[in-house]
């Protein structure tokens, strides 16, 4: 947690009862809020939104200099660290289909460009502030991204080469494993063509996005009672190395950073759950 006295900004608030860190996944957005310490380089496989939940946080971008801001916005694919210090932080990631990283930016406040994302000193950090410190946050989590969002992804849903929107959404179904040669004949594109054309829409190339999708089966799977072993299992990785290798280049931490004691929010036609 912050330092008691940088904890709260509003005067006279009451300290929320501890609370295991808080994921949220649904079609087309990945939230966590909770406590990080320290995140190695690394990249994802979607744009993320990034608040300090209580104070400025440590980010590097691309191997650059380290920078505090309140609020960021990295583009997918793009390396970078942080540095939370074990305060909570809300990291939100939006799927290509939704928006790109530019409609996030709307939530970041006196910004400045560095190395490809854009960091803030203000912004809007109320909603995932709320999401931390309420234990009924699991009900309404999806409500409360939906109000964060609000206009700029509503109005800013993207319009993707239809080539590449049929590889997404065989991504999206059950056998969604299908390999670069599967991909390639279902949109009727060479290798080269398809990986180029997968990499200007999504942001990173098609092999580091099927691994994102894993990820996400996988941290549902685990947050749902599930060992690491038969999540990785489910999701498609070959065991669990893979599933912590994988795990660690897309977050920068180990798997049970984020998994231990984690509260699991999903949308309403799924199972929401709370693990202590």
């Amino acid at each position: 947690m912050a330092p008691p006295g940088r904890l709260y900004e509003r005067a006279g608030a009451p300290a929320p009862a501890p609370l295991g860190p808080l994921w949220h996944l649904d079609g087309e957005r990945t939230c966590f809020v909770g406590p990080l310490t320290y995140n190695a380089p690394h990249q994802h496989g979607a744009p993320v939104f990034l608040a300090g939940l209580y104070g400025a946080f440590g980010l590097k971008i691309a191997g650059g200099p380290w920078r505090r801001c309140r609020t960021a916005v990295v583009p997918a694919g793009v390396v970078h660290e942080l540095d939370v210090g074990g305060d909570p932080i809300g990291v939100l990631y939006i799927e290509p289909t939704l928006a790109g990283a530019a409609a996030l930016a709307a939530l970041t406040a006196s910004t400045e460009e560095t190395n490809g994302a854009l960091v803030g000193t203000g912004g809007e950090v109320a909603v995932m502030r709320e999401l931390w410190e309420s234990a009924g946050s699991v009900d309404f989590a999806g409500a409360a991204l939906d109000d964060l969002l609000g206009f700029a992804t509503r109005h800013a849903r993207r319009h993707i080469d239809p080539r590449i929107a049929l590889a997404l959404a065989a991504l999206e179904s059950a056998d969604g494993a299908a390999s670069v040669a599967q991909a390639c004949a279902q949109a009727g594109l060479s290798p080269s063509r398809f990986q180029h054309l997968f990499t200007r829409e999504v942001g990173v190339p098609y092999r580091r996005y099927r691994a994102w999708r894993r990820l996400r089966a996988a941290i549902a799977a685990v947050a749902d009672g599930a060992s690491f072993t038969r999540a990785a299992h489910e999701a498609g990785f070959f065991d669990q190395a893979h599933f912590g290798h994988d795990f660690r280049r897309t977050f920068g931490a180990p798997p049970s950073w984020s998994l231990d004691g984690v509260r699991l929010s999903k949308d309403a036609a799924r199972r929401r759950i709370v693990t202590s």
